[in-house]
């Protein structure tokens, strides 16, 4: 049996926020942290709209028992405009995943999920530096995960996404960051692509159409997912039928816990 924590006045509160918010891994990983540790914490979903963000943000600055909260689709790009400071990666990208709040109120802001992706390819045995890279999506994750993998090394990355002029966005941020990275604006063909990484929301309803042609998935290919539940969505189920390697989105979040939990100044982490 699973013991429910014991919540009292000097419990200290993390959230995060999501919209929809049926697929977030947080508080179950977050929780189970405070558990073992013995940290008078706790973390909940807190389901809130993009119309509603900024007037709930203001509330969020005067929770005096609020030590920050993880930030999950949709919210990340316009989070990262609402805080008060932000480190390096996510001033590049323009978008947070991690908001730790401040004793006077201020917001302060990070983004780990391109360093959290690509550790979670690394742990899987895969190396991403020289290979060619079809991104599907130009969001927060997507743009924190493309400036990883050109960080890395990639021989080439290859923007796709709903908004044409989004990519191209996001491709210019990139050239200014890493003037000689080869960027180009394509489609969702993955034809000549190494590794196909699914960065949008597709996928988080089964009822979702897939964000590619599962037929144009070969097995000499890799297929990454960010989305983190239901474990298995549709397009990994599908390459994985293709006999492509797949890695599960829930790995990006497991291979940055460290440094949210550090970024939030939990005790033990640096």
């Amino acid at each position: 049996m699973t013991l429910l924590p014991t919540i009292s006045g000097h419990t200290r509160v993390f959230g995060i926020i999501a919209d929809p918010i049926h697929h977030v891994r947080g508080p179950t990983l977050f929780n189970e942290i405070f558990q073992k540790s013995g940290y008078d914490a706790v973390m909940v979903p807190l389901h809130i709209t993009s119309a509603e963000l900024p007037t709930v943000w203001r509330g969020l600055r005067d929770l005096r028992n609020l030590d920050g909260f993880l930030v999950t689709v949709p919210h990340k790009t316009a989070a990262a405009e609402l805080c008060d400071a932000v480190d390096a990666a996510a001033s590049l990208i323009g978008a947070v995943n991690v908001v730790r709040r401040e004793d006077d109120g201020r917001m302060v802001g990070a983004m780990f999920d391109g360093v959290g992706f690509v550790a979670g390819l690394r742990a899987n045995g895969y190396e991403p530096a020289g290979q060619s890279v079809l991104l599907l999506g130009a969001g927060g994750a997507a743009s924190a995960i493309a400036l990883a993998l050109l960080d890395c090394g990639i021989g080439r990355l290859t923007i796709a996404n709903r908004t044409s002029a989004k990519a191209e966005m996001l491709a210019a941020q990139l050239r200014k960051v890493i003037p000689n990275a080869e960027i180009a604006i394509g489609t969702a063909d993955p034809t000549g692509h190494d590794l196909v990484v699914n960065a949008t929301s597709l996928g988080l309803y089964l009822s979702d159409p897939l964000p590619l042609n599962p037929e144009l998935l070969t097995e000499r290919m890799t297929v990454a997912e960010i989305i983190m539940n239901p474990v298995e969505t549709p397009l990994l189920s599908a390459a994985r039928a293709r006999g492509s390697a797949i890695q599960y989105g829930r790995q990006m979040l497991d291979h940055q816990l460290p440094l949210l939990a550090g970024f939030l100044g939990l005790p033990g982490y640096p």
